[in-house]
């Protein structure tokens, strides 16, 4: 069982469920980061929408913290690959309270471009970019007009250059990064906080599915208390100390530069692919 971590929102919301709550939807929370935001949030007291694609997962989830927090946990199974799971996610919370989305569902590739396989390549663009944009889309309606709130979503340390061997993936976190910073703008005087959330490599099954080595990494529960504790008062966060001085070592290059560093890290956790 995952150990308990401190209440995770910063002091300057000392009454999360007013501003977030009393409902938070977490995609992508069958494991990994996705979980580790429904832990935490269900220990600040918010009641869960949880999303993923294995119902039983979810629902043993649902049942635990439930038990743990006496929170209520409610489980919606979909593929976010499928262009209609946003809308069939938005109807199935319609008569729920929403105050905070996690945007936390996604995968990854890595090696040569033109040797992947498109269909999955494009599925990665359904999930981690069309999905997000119809939640956020949706969502963020729901949240403006109750004049509070917030969408927390799921960038990367790839997202703010060219990234070799991972090219499609960068592609689809640039993506989710410039709409973060975009829609904080938008959305911040009809009392929505929009944080974008860029770590760096992360201890999940990610990094299986990518087919990525990594030999130094942060735990999704550091990521996701460092998360929530940026709501409200950033627009992007890198959270974790190993994001923050990737994100600091990255700073002083010029891009094309940091796109030739970037090639050079994923020849190694990449395994040569």
């Amino acid at each position: 069982m995952t150990a308990a971590v401190p209440v995770p929102f910063h002091p300057a919301h000392p009454r999360p469920l007013e501003r977030y709550g009393p409902w938070a939807v977490v995609t992508g929370a069958s494991d990994g980061l996705g979980q580790a935001f429904a832990r935490q949030l269900a220990q600040a007291g918010l009641d869960l929408v949880l999303v993923a694609r294995r119902q039983s997962v979810l629902a043993a989830l649902a049942e635990e913290l439930s038990s743990l927090h006496a929170i209520e946990a409610r489980v919606v199974a979909l593929d976010l690959a499928d262009p209609r799971a946003p809308g069939l996610l938005l109807d199935a919370t319609a008569e729920r309270d929403v105050g905070l989305l996690v945007a936390a569902a996604g995968f990854g590739s890595s090696g040569p471009f033109l040797r992947a396989e498109l269909a999955s390549e494009l599925e990665m663009i359904d999930v981690n970019c069309r999905a997000v944009a119809a939640l956020a889309h949706g969502f963020g309606s729901r949240l403006a007009r109750r004049g509070r709130g917030g969408l927390v979503l799921l960038s990367s340390q790839l997202a703010f250059q060219g990234t070799p061997l991972a090219a499609n993936y960068a592609a689809t976190k640039a993506y989710v990064q410039t709409l973060a910073e975009g829609l904080a703008i938008e959305l911040a005087p009809q009392g929505v906080d929009v944080l974008a959330s860029a770590p760096g490599p992360v201890h999940t099954g990610f990094a299986a599915r990518a087919a990525m080595r990594l030999d130094t990494a942060e735990s999704p529960e550091v990521v996701a208390a460092a998360t929530l504790a940026a709501l409200g008062r950033r627009i992007t966060v890198h959270p974790g100390g190993l994001a923050r001085l990737l994100a600091a070592s990255q700073a002083l290059l010029p891009r094309r530069l940091r796109v030739r560093v970037m090639a050079r890290v994923m020849a190694g956790v990449a395994g040569g692919r």
